[in-house]
């Protein structure tokens, strides 16, 4: 059967955004641009992807002096409890993000099982501490989608069902074919670095930081809307559905 035609019709989308988080350059100012999407497309669904405690020590202009730990950010919590859960969820992008005073990205890159388990208790507690219990769901994203088997395993482990990953290269290498025993979401594109195009599952990534060429502007909004409107049928789903 030629599926060709159908592809060019038919579309499962999502759209997730990395690093919402209390970043001066970040913060959910980016929830701008996601309401402007609901404005449009009532049904749309958005995963959030959030790290617990941002901590930015390498690139200069996006460092901070200590840890943005959710739970010393009233406003910002109060904001994630009021999204509608019909269009957002949101999902765990680890503790710092990067290891501190090395690198900004790689957090579970390299990081041993045990270290995993910390990990896993650190984000969990500044959830508990946040009062957001309810609106983190166990899904995980790992920063720059680099993750070695170690800690899929301990995640799973720990009972994270959903893994939201990619399949750029550089990121499927530190995966070691592990995420092939896992949920997960593959081929996801990341205007402007590719094209936006239609394909059944059609995975679109966003930053919300706003030194990220990745990040959610009003003209990648824009973009994003034409695209969409350019499909005859399309299908909104969080990241559960997706996978299926």
């Amino acid at each position: 059967m030629n599926t060709t035609g159908l592809l060019r019709k038919f579309m499962k989308i999502n759209i997730s955004i990395d690093d919402v988080s209390p970043h001066p350059f970040s913060s959910t100012r980016v929830l701008e641009r996601c309401e402007e999407l609901i404005e449009e497309f009532p049904e749309i669904k958005i995963s959030l992807f959030i790290p617990t405690a941002y901590w930015r020590t390498i690139k200069s202009g996006t460092t901070t002096n200590k840890p943005l730990k959710l739970s010393e950010f009233d406003d910002f919590c109060e904001e994630l409890r009021d999204l509608d859960p019909s269009n957002y969820e949101v999902g765990f992008h680890g503790y710092y993000h990067g290891i501190p005073n090395k690198s900004d990205n790689d957090e579970f890159q390299r990081i041993s099982y045990e270290e995993t388990n910390s990990k896993i208790d650190l984000m969990l507690g500044e959830v508990a501490a946040s009062g957001l219990e309810g609106i983190f769901k166990k899904m995980f994203r790992p920063p720059a989608w680099r993750m070695n088997p170690d800690a899929f395993k301990c995640l799973s482990d720990r009972g994270f069902e959903l893994f939201a990953l990619t399949d750029l290269e550089y990121a499927v290498e530190t995966y070691a074919g592990a995420h092939k025993e896992y949920a997960h979401t593959m081929s996801c594109q990341f205007p402007p670095f590719k094209p936006l195009k239609k394909t059944e599952k059609c995975g679109i990534v966003y930053h919300a930081c706003e030194w990220d060429k990745n990040f959610l502007d009003s003209e990648k909004v824009e973009e994003l809307i034409n695209f969409i409107n350019s499909s005859d049928e399309k299908e909104f789903v969080f990241l559960e559905d997706f996978c299926e």
